[in-house]
């Protein structure tokens, strides 16, 4: 056992702990390539975060009828009132919408100098809220007062376009949000400045290559499924310097699917096609293109 750890062994770099994994030839030749194209995603210009920790969404994420009936007592609710996503509601390449609300008593961006919302300034909801006051008031989950979510310093990042995905899956799951969307605390996601690198981000994210690489990387919950969270995420290789035209073709390769998954229709082929081109990519041979696919 000892000889063949030494020899199938490489240390890694994946985090700061000193680490072992051990890997078979091929492994060792399909990450070598992976490495020596992608550059980690810490390093491009990129923020990832997670969504929202209410502390007690039974309060504070509602459906459309009751939003609708606190708009209706007084316009003024729906500055607060934002829709939002939650975890099952994420899925590969798309999301599925649902009318369900949050009510943004966020605690405001002291860092830059944004207020608390008062809650006060909103009658109706601070009714609607006024049902549930014990469990606020004991929540450890909560900003300046027992209306307000707790301090979230990236506010404005969820009102970009993003990148977004669950923590707790087997298979890549991640999706471009363009529609504003406020997220729970099982969805994290990523923004950036420029949109089109956000969709080619998603179509590696969704490949093979991805899926096989952060296997290598991820830790998994107590029932086995993998954590897709920042600390792994942010280690996965991305190339970066690729020509424009490739990149292109990834973006648009994204954005298709998005349009078809949309419409329900299958989108097997151009999934496939966004591996391929990934394989090409990454100048992975037959051999290890076999091997990724069969685990």
């Amino acid at each position: 056992m000892s000889d063949y750890f030494r020899q199938n062994s490489v240390k890694s770099n994946f985090s700061s702990s000193d680490s072992w994994v051990i890997l078979n030839d091929i492994e060792q030749r399909i990450k070598a390539k992976i490495e020596a194209v992608g550059t980690p995603l810490k390093e491009w210009d990129i923020n990832i975060y997670r969504g929202i920790l209410t502390g007690y969404n039974e309060a504070f994420i509602i459906d459309k009828k009751k939003k609708d009936e606190l708009i209706a007592e007084d316009p003024k609710s729906a500055e607060i009132i934002r829709p939002i996503l939650r975890g099952r509601d994420i899925k590969r390449y798309a999301y599925e919408a649902t009318d369900l609300w949050l009510i943004n008593t966020h605690n405001g961006i002291k860092e830059k100098g944004v207020k608390a919302i008062d809650i006060n300034d909103y009658p109706i909801v601070k009714k609607h809220l006024d049902l549930y006051y014990p469990q606020l008031s004991k929540r450890t989950d909560r900003g300046d007062t027992p209306y307000n979510l707790r301090n979230c310093a990236y506010m404005e990042d969820f009102y970009r376009p993003k990148i977004v995905w669950i923590e707790l899956t087997n298979n890549p799951n991640f999706c471009l949000d363009k529609n504003n969307y406020l997220l729970n605390n099982t969805i994290f996601f990523i923004s950036g400045e420029r949109l089109e690198r956000l969709e080619y981000l998603v179509s590696y994210l969704n490949s093979n290559v991805c899926k096989w690489y952060f296997t290598k990387l991820a830790a998994t919950s107590g029932v086995g499924t993998t954590r897709w969270i920042k600390i792994y995420i942010e280690q996965l290789r991305v190339p970066m310097g690729i020509d424009p035209t490739t990149e292109e073709l990834f973006t648009n390769l994204a954005k298709e699917i998005q349009t078809q998954k949309s419409k329900n229709i299958n989108t097997d082929y151009l999934e496939n096609l966004v591996n391929q081109r990934m394989y090409n990519l990454f100048e992975l041979n037959d051999e290890e293109i076999s091997f990724i696919e069969s685990q």
